[in-house]
């Protein structure tokens, strides 16, 4: 029988305290009537049905879920075509061109989504650019584009990045024998570079999608009070209004709804390496 491994506590430890007991209070908040009073409390199920009951509320949850899939949609649309060309850079380009794709990240998010602001409000490099076009009155700032816009800067590097990964990792003889059979540049693509990127694609929609789902300083910077997601919901129970029993629940609603969706993109997946096993590719 191995030992349990001593080395392992201090983790185990730190992951206990940083990790699982916050997921407990805010658990325990979302399920009780006076949260703020551990000795003195009421088991309920109302502030999810608050939650469920109000048109507002699920409005609001809709949009959050449509603006983190188009987010994704997008990043996989530009990413990809990043990631292959990198891939298939000579080792000191591709070296490069990574390092300018992280050297962004570098920077706190915050700031650079605050320099955003300076680019697309009234008057800035943007508007200034499209006035040579007679395209001045266009409405940057506080709209869906600008935060759609703000989402994909900050978060396509963790697509490209992954996409990338999978497809320096894969086999080039795959490639070639792809060739000798015949096959020409389309057809080699589709049937082997794509599904052997998928791992990839899927972990890049996964580090995509869960915060854009679930981000609330880039819609509140680049939408103002226009464009309310459900991360400024949580942010606004816990700091403006003070309700942490109803902001815990909808944090354990996103939770759910966030496992949830890692579940079906891991799921679908392995359908497709199954497939890809049975059908040889």
């Amino acid at each position: 029988m191995k030992k349990f491994p001593q080395l392992a506590v201090p983790y185990i430890v730190w992951s206990a305290i940083m990790l699982l007991l916050p997921m407990l209070l805010i658990f325990f908040y979302s399920i009780t009537n006076q949260g703020n009073s551990i000795v003195s409390f009421t088991l309920t199920l109302q502030h999810f049905h608050k939650f469920f009951t109000d048109p507002d509320f699920l409005l609001i949850l809709w949009r959050s879920i449509a603006i983190a899939v188009k987010t994704t949609l997008i990043c996989v649309l530009i990413g990809y075509p990043v990631a292959y060309f990198i891939a298939n850079s000579s080792d000191r380009a591709r070296n490069l061109l990574i390092l300018v794709i992280t050297i962004p990240m570098w920077i706190n998010m915050l700031v650079r989504t605050y320099a955003w602001i300076g680019i697309l409000s009234d008057g800035g490099i943007l508007q200034s650019f499209l006035s040579l076009f007679g395209l001045g009155d266009v409405e940057l700032m506080y709209t869906e584009g600008a935060v759609l816009l703000g989402m994909v800067y900050n978060f396509i590097p963790f697509m490209i990045l992954q996409i990338n990964t999978s497809l320096s990792k894969m086999d080039k003889s795959l490639l070639e024998a792809s060739s000798d059979l015949g096959a020409d540049g389309v057809q080699t693509f589709v049937r082997v570079t794509l599904p052997l990127s998928l791992p990839g694609v899927v972990s890049g929609i996964t580090l995509v999608f869960l915060p854009a789902v679930s981000s609330f300083f880039i819609p509140k910077l680049l939408g103002g009070g226009q464009f309310f997601l459900i991360g400024n919901v949580i942010e606004n129970q816990f700091i403006t209004v003070g309700e942490w029993n109803f902001g815990s629940a909808i944090s354990v609603i996103m939770a759910i709804i966030m496992m949830l969706s890692m579940y079906l993109v891991r799921r679908l997946d392995k359908d497709n390496t199954a497939e890809r096993r049975v059908t040889g590719v």
